[in-house]
């Protein structure tokens, strides 16, 4: 097996989803903290890289039935016998140990908290089985990542109270002005953009029974209800402004619009899910140079 049919296997162009965000986590924490960058970034994206490839290969595992008896997905290498069961399980074990190692050589913190995203990747293809809730639990999986790499660096200066500690005042925790609502504002963003990728699907989950929003509820409550969670993330990420400036929420609200507007006209595309993807995937990364130009122009205003 070469590298191509590899990052095929595990929809390498999918990471442009999280990778921004794992960045936003490890950025915010060095600005919280007042670090300068170091060899951690590297370890953060091994890991993340072997996170998004664990969850793939989970999921192609676990669904290949389900993809076979679907026509937009019977092409895919499980369900079409292009890969063996056993050769998808090696590469689920190669990209978990990446996982492991690369959270190891963070911090002890990082690798015993590795045991979270996992959990969440096994449990996402069965959930879609009972309940349309599978798209919030696709969220949390990749609301994890800017949390990810803030624990891992956040765990260098505090430890276990990175995670379980109060500020030295004690007023609130570490995690709770700036990384909670920016990791609930990826949730909401990714369960959005979820809804409306299941469009594809409707006719084939109402076959096989498959809990998706838009197979379980009609098109007019998917379009409101993509509207109604644009709207919360962006005030999730309104209110995570870790620098108190007008870089990060202007792109926020700007992106919230562009989102909405995608969705809200997808009549007028030819191939609206390639437009919705491209709009989603240019989410992050705008929201990720916002950011950046904040801490850039901004002082740091953080006092730990």
């Amino acid at each position: 097996m070469d590298a191509k049919q590899i990052f095929s296997f595990i929809k390498i162009e999918h990471t442009l989803f999280s990778l921004p965000f794992v960045l936003m986590g490890y950025f915010i924490a060095l600005e919280q903290f007042d670090l300068p960058l170091g060899i951690e970034l590297l370890w953060i994206l091994l890991a993340a890289i072997g996170a998004r490839g664990l969850a793939m290969a989970l999921n192609r595992i676990i669904d290949r039935d389900i993809d076979a008896a679907n026509p937009r997905t019977e092409g895919r290498h499980l369900a079409s016998g292009a890969m063996s069961l056993r050769t998808a399980w090696s590469l689920a074990a190669g990209f978990l140990a990446l996982l492991l190692i690369s959270a190891g050589l963070l911090n002890q913190v990082a690798l015993m908290m590795a045991w979270l995203p996992v959990l969440t990747f096994v449990v996402y293809p069965y959930m879609k089985r009972y309940t349309w809730l599978c798209h919030f639990w696709l969220g949390l999986c990749l609301g994890l990542a800017p949390a990810g790499a803030w624990v891992a660096i956040a765990a260098d200066v505090h430890g276990w109270n990175a995670v379980t500690g109060m500020f030295t005042d004690g007023t609130e925790y570490l995690w709770a002005p700036t990384i909670l609502p920016i990791s609930i504002g990826v949730m909401l963003w990714i369960t959005a953009f979820d809804i409306n990728y299941a469009r594809m699907d409707v006719e084939s989950d109402r076959e096989q029974g498959i809990r998706s929003f838009p197979s379980t509820f009609d098109e007019k409550a998917t379009t409101r209800t993509t509207v109604q969670l644009s709207l919360l993330w962006f005030a999730c990420f309104a209110i995570s402004d870790p620098m108190d400036g007008i870089w990060f929420l202007a792109a926020a609200a700007i992106m919230a619009l562009v989102n909405i507007w995608v969705v809200l006209s997808r009549e007028k595309f030819i191939d609206f899910q390639t437009v919705l993807f491209r709009a989603s995937m240019l989410t992050g990364w705008v929201l990720l140079g916002a950011l950046l130009l904040g801490f850039a122009v901004e002082p740091n205003t953080t006092d730990l």
